[in-house]
C-alpha cells in the first residue's frame, strides 16, 4: 500500500467534515483552499533537532522513573505538580486543539479560545495551527492514501500492521514535509489571537518545562525539589501526555470495538479513556467528527465533554454540537447493530 503518491495534487474530499474552515467559507475561498497542494515545504534542521529532543528526553526520563521512584521515592509535591500540569495541558489538547480548533464542536468566547490554545501548547505537541492542519488532513484521508499516520499504511498482515503501528505512533512525525496550513487551516491563520499563540510556541514550551521546576523549588525551598519536580512534572508528564495522544493515532485505529459506522478503522479503546480525557472513544469520533462528546454510550467516561458542558453553563461556550439520539441511532443501525 502506498500513501499519497502524487503529493502535490491530492486533496481531501470537498465534503469532508474534517475541514470546517473550508466548508464554512464562501465559494471562492473554499475553491481557493481546495486548489492548494497538500504540502508546504519541509522541516528545517532546527525543527528536526527539537523533535528528537522532545521525543527522546521524556522517554529517557520515563525509563528512569521506576528506579528513581524505588531509590529516592516519589513525594506528594511531585504528584500534585504532575496533575496540576497534566490536566490543563491535556485538556488543552482534547478540548482546545482537537474539539474546538480542529472540528469546531463549539464556539468559545475570545479569552477562552486564547486560553485553550495556550493550554494545548503546554503539552508540547506542536504549535496549534500546525497540529490542527495535520489532524484535519488525517480526517480528510483517514486510513487511506494521504493519512499522515495510519497504522494500515503498509498493509494488513501482522508484520505490516506492527510496522504501521510504530509509524502511526511516532514515525510519522519525522516526515520532513509539512502539511499545508493555508489549505487545511485558513481560518486559524486569519485569527490574529491564535496566530500569535502559534508563533509564541517556544515560549509556551519553555514555560511548560520550567514552571514545574520553579514551583517545586519554591514549595520545598531546595534545588533537589526543583530537580525532582522537573523530572516528574515536566519530563515524565510530557512523556505520558505524548504517548497517550500518539496511542489515539495508532492503537485506536487498530484495536478495540467499532459500534458505530465510520469510513475508516477507528475503534474505541477503553483502557485509555481516563488518561486521554475521553479521546479514546475514537470510533464514535470518526463516525461523527464534529460531536462535542465522544463517549456517548453508557459507562463511557468523557471528561472533555464535561468540561465543554461546564463552559456552556458558564456562558463561555455556545453552539455546542451535542450528539443527537436520532443521529446515533442511524449510525448504529448502519453498523449493523
Amino acid at each position: 500500500m502506498t500513501l499519497l503518491d502524487e503529493r502535490s495534487t491530492s486533496r481531501p474530499s470537498p465534503a469532508s467534515p474534517a475541514s470546517p474552515a473550508i466548508a464554512t467559507a464562501g465559494p471562492a475561498s473554499a475553491a481557493k483552499a481546495a486548489a492548494k497542494p497538500v504540502f508546504e515545504g519541509t522541516k528545517h534542521r532546527g525543527e528536526q533537532i527539537a523533535l528528537y529532543a522532545v521525543v527522546i528526553l521524556p522517554f529517557l526520563a520515563f525509563a528512569a522513573a521506576v528506579p528513581v521512584a524505588w531509590g529516592w521515592g516519589l513525594n506528594w509535591t511531585d504528584v500534585v505538580l504532575f496533575l496540576t500540569f497534566y490536566i490543563p495541558s491535556g485538556l488543552g489538547i482534547t478540548v482546545g486543539y482537537h474539539r474546538l480548533f480542529t472540528h469546531s464542536s463549539f464556539k468559545a468566547k475570545r479569552p477562552l479560545r486564547i486560553g485553550l490554545a495556550i493550554a494545548g501548547s503546554l503539552a508540547i505537541e506542536g504549535p496549534v495551527i500546525r497540529w490542527v492542519a495535520d489532524h484535519r488532513r488525517h480526517h480528510a484521508f483517514s486510513d487511506k492514501d494521504g493519512d499522515p499516520h495510519s497504522p494500515w499504511r503498509y498493509g494488513e498482515t501482522v508484520p505490516a500492521l506492527m510496522k504501521g503501528l510504530a509509524f502511526a505512533h511516532i514515525g510519522w512525525m519525522f516526515d520532513v514535509e509539512h502539511t499545508n496550513r493555508e489549505k487545511f487551516t485558513p481560518d486559524l491563520m486569519r485569527d490574529k489571537d491564535i496566530a500569535r499563540v502559534d508563533r509564541l510556541f517556544p515560549l509556551w514550551a519553555a514555560v511548560s518545562l520550567l514552571a514545574p521546576a520553579a514551583l517545586g523549588g519554591l514549595l520545598t525551598s531546595s534545588w533537589a525539589g526543583a530537580l525532582s519536580a522537573f523530572f516528574w512534572a515536566s519530563l515524565v508528564r510530557i512523556f505520558v501526555l505524548h504517548h497517550v495522544t500518539w496511542s489515539i493515532n495508532s492503537v485506536c485505529h487498530a484495536i478495540g470495538e467499532r459500534p458505530f459506522a465510520a469510513r475508516d478503522k477507528s475503534a474505541n479503546f477503553w483502557p485509555l479513556a481516563i488518561l486521554s480525557f475521553g479521546e479514546s472513544w475514537h470510533n464514535m469520533h470518526h463516525a461523527d467528527p464534529t460531536s462535542a462528546r465522544h463517549g456517548v454510550l453508557r459507562g463511557q467516561i468523557d471528561e472533555s465533554a464535561r468540561v465543554i458542558w461546564l463552559f456552556e453553563k458558564l456562558g463561555w461556550a455556545t453552539d455546542v454540537r451535542w450528539p443527537k439520539p436520532e443521529r446515533l441511532a442511524k449510525l448504529r443501525v448502519v453498523a449493523g447493530e
